[in-house]
């Protein structure tokens, strides 16, 4: 049965805890899970980074919702139309780094950081997000449900006592 979860909150979050109270009971994962789903989100960034709305697509279930750095939550379309080709400006190199993937039957969340590098005008600039995702398997396949990103603050200076 699908819903829009973006209609109905309460059952999206019902149905999200019901999945992990039952993962004593669920299939066990098969042994490359862990490794699928990180591949997964490293493709989902090559696709952010590439402005490829058609490899977003494909990557991001119908339900997809994500949480923006700036703390808003954006639908699967709304994510869409940002990352269209004609809107692409220069885009930073982004690898995921520290991941951490925890799978239960169909359902995965891969917590990781984003390691950024933003190359304009002669200048280096180095930045980091936390970022979770939650994937879930359809058929054969993953696919990314959610995405939420937190800006990491950068690491102040020591200070001289």
């Amino acid at each position: 049965m699908k819903h829009n979860s973006l209609q109905n909150p309460r059952l999206s979050l019902i149905s999200f805890v019901a999945a992990f109270a039952g993962a004593t009971v669920a299939l066990p994962a098969l042994a490359d899970d862990p490794a699928d789903v990180l591949n997964l989100v490293r493709q989902h960034v090559a696709a952010q980074t590439g402005f490829d709305v058609p490899k977003l697509a494909a990557l991001t279930a119908d339900n997809y919702v994500e949480v923006s750095p700036l703390g808003e939550v954006d639908t699967r379309d709304k994510m869409l139309a940002f990352y269209a080709p004609e809107k692409k400006t220069a885009t930073p190199v982004i690898t995921v780094e520290e991941p951490l993937v925890r799978v239960s039957g169909g359902t995965a969340v891969l917590i990781g950081k984003l390691a950024i590098s933003v190359n304009a005008g002669g200048l280096s600039r180095q930045m980091a997000m936390r970022a979770s995702y939650v994937a879930v398997r359809e058929g054969t396949v993953w696919k990314l449900m959610s995405a939420q990103y937190t800006a990491i603050a950068p690491k102040r200076p020591a200070q001289p006592e």
